[in-house]
């Protein structure tokens, strides 16, 4: 049988590869020149760019005060991003009136409030009230209990955040005696302490889930 030969004109190109415009060459051994494949540009075009959706860092805390005597009580902290912490505070036992409640430097009880150390003072300033330029971060002013000694109070403060260098998680809280002064009572204690007393009640600051 005579051999069939097949014949393609110069300006035809095969049936089964694209047009050399839509192809990129792939050296192919067997016919000794390139051949071209097909490239789909539609596969290889980038995702349409989606919008950046910030999703709020919020964060909570929970310190559970107890002491010696009967003042106990839960403190929660919720912090949403970089701004301010907010703190939730209810404590009964108290004697009514003012009291001093504050964050403490150390989340150390191993003897009792008085190993949580010194007012929170990353700054190293002199003690003052929540609002004063020159305080200790830890200075949160005065609680106040009502006739039953329940003492109910929400703070927002700028200076105790959940997160960064000055995290107050793993710090504690402390609820004291008396009344602080705020840094104003002329008393010698008045510009470390606020002069507010012993300490009635404490807990360490500790992360917890969102509800």
């Amino acid at each position: 049988m005579a051999a069939q030969t097949l014949l393609f004109s110069a300006s035809s190109s095969p049936a089964l590869l694209p047009p050399a415009s839509s192809a990129r060459p792939f050296h192919s051994p067997l016919l000794g020149r390139p051949l071209r494949l097909p490239v789909s540009s539609s596969k290889f075009t980038p995702a349409t760019a989606r919008p950046l959706v910030v999703v709020a860092a919020t964060k909570k805390a929970v310190a559970v005060l107890k002491g010696t005597s009967n003042v106990e009580g839960v403190v929660t902290l919720l912090q949403e991003d970089d701004g301010p912490t907010t703190v939730n505070v209810r404590i009964a036992g108290l004697t009514p009136g003012p009291h001093g409640f504050h964050l403490h430097e150390y989340g150390d009880t191993t003897n009792g409030c008085i190993s949580t150390g010194a007012h929170f003072n990353p700054n190293k300033m002199t003690h003052g009230a929540p609002e004063d330029e020159i305080r200790h971060a830890g200075d949160l002013g005065n609680i106040v209990a009502n006739s039953e000694g329940v003492a109910e109070a929400t703070i927002v403060d700028s200076q105790i955040p959940l997160s960064g260098p000055n995290s107050v998680v793993g710090r504690a809280f402390v609820v004291h005696e008396v009344e602080d002064d705020l840094g104003k009572g002329g008393h010698e204690l008045s510009l470390t302490t606020g002069n507010a007393g012993g300490r009635l009640a404490c807990g360490v600051v500790g992360l917890t889930p969102l509800e």
